[in-house]
């Protein structure tokens, strides 16, 4: 064999490795976890953007938003000294802020380059709907926040509510009862009447933080929620676009080793921590549970009737972990 015959070889595998490229051979994709609602003293914070912006990365964090009320906190010179590729990326947001009628309207806008600056609507409808049009004009992803907090939304307001991509299901500021209580719904009671009612949303759960400086129960700490994830890089674009397809993953504490989600089934498995015990509910229609299983491992295959299916993993120690739902097209 000579040279020829090496350069023939090397020419042959960039020729596959283009080919490939080109016809869009999958990409591996990677899971990456991050915060998308948090504060600094650019709104209601206790802590410099600098502060916040370390914690998260020394707290093994891969991506985080801020999302300062109503101001677009700059995260450029952050990234410029904070960001590493693959390790750490900060991505610009901001928490749409109003009131309706003494009652508390916060949307979140992911991934934006401007400020959106809110609008007063006729009715919750109106005023819900008019922000959410204004934050997708500006080219970002918007999400109902903390729906609970001062008691202010209810699922009848978000039913006729158009292209509402994502709502908070688990939010951890002592605050904004996700739980619901005295006939009020929880979250995730709201998230499935919308599901049920062919909204096709994804849950995502959050830690509102605004404290940094003091931690107890009754501070808005960070740590407390997040989401994992999968997407092809860390880069903006990538988690974008990983977030607005649903490909992640939202939890209060349980982490997951493996997440398979199609048309056919929902398969996962749950990272052991300790001698704590875990069992996955898989839910449809109306919240309605349609099986149970204990354990590390669990699976639900689609039968094709049910008009969405998704799961949450309950901890024993009162963590939680939510999976996206398959909606039925």
């Amino acid at each position: 064999m000579n040279v020829y015959f090496f350069r023939f070889v090397g020419c042959a595998i960039a020729l596959i490795f283009l080919w490939n490229a080109a016809v869009g051979q999958p990409q591996t994709k990677h899971w990456y976890k991050g915060n998308l609602h948090t504060h600094t003293t650019m709104s209601d914070g206790d802590s410099t953007p600098d502060v916040v912006a370390k914690w998260y990365k020394d707290n093994g964090y891969q991506f985080l938003i801020l999302s300062d009320h109503n101001v677009l906190t700059p995260v450029a010179e952050l990234n410029s000294r904070l960001a590493e590729a693959e390790k750490y990326l900060l991505i610009p947001g901001e928490e749409v802020t109003t009131v309706m009628d003494a009652k508390p309207i916060h949307i979140n806008a992911y991934g934006l380059d401007s400020v959106v600056k809110p609008m007063q609507g006729d009715t919750m409808t109106h005023h819900i709907q008019g922000n959410v049009n204004l934050i997708q004009q500006a080219g970002a992803i918007p999400s109902l926040n903390h729906p609970n907090f001062g008691w202010a939304i209810q699922s009848k307001d978000l039913l006729a509510i158009q292209n509402l991509p994502m709502i908070e299901v688990y939010n951890g500021h002592p605050s904004v009862n996700n739980r619901g209580g005295g006939g009020a719904e929880s979250l995730e009671q709201m998230w499935d009447a919308l599901l049920t009612a062919r909204k096709k949303v994804f849950g995502i759960a959050v830690d509102d933080a605004h404290h940094f400086k003091k931690f107890s129960k009754a501070d808005s700490n960070p740590g407390r929620g997040w989401v994992v994830v999968r997407a092809a890089s860390l880069s903006r674009r990538n988690i974008m676009d990983s977030i607005a397809a649903g490909d992640f993953y939202s939890t209060s504490g349980v982490e997951l080793a493996e997440l398979e989600t199609s048309a056919q089934t929902i398969r996962l498995s749950i990272k052991q921590v300790g001698t704590l015990k875990y069992t996955t509910d898989f839910l449809g229609s109306k919240g309605k549970l349609l099986n149970r299983i204990h354990g590390l491992n669990a699976a639900y295959k689609i039968k094709g009737n049910e008009p969405y299916v998704r799961a949450v993993v309950h901890c024993s120690n009162g963590d939680d972990a939510w999976v996206q739902p398959v909606v039925r097209p």
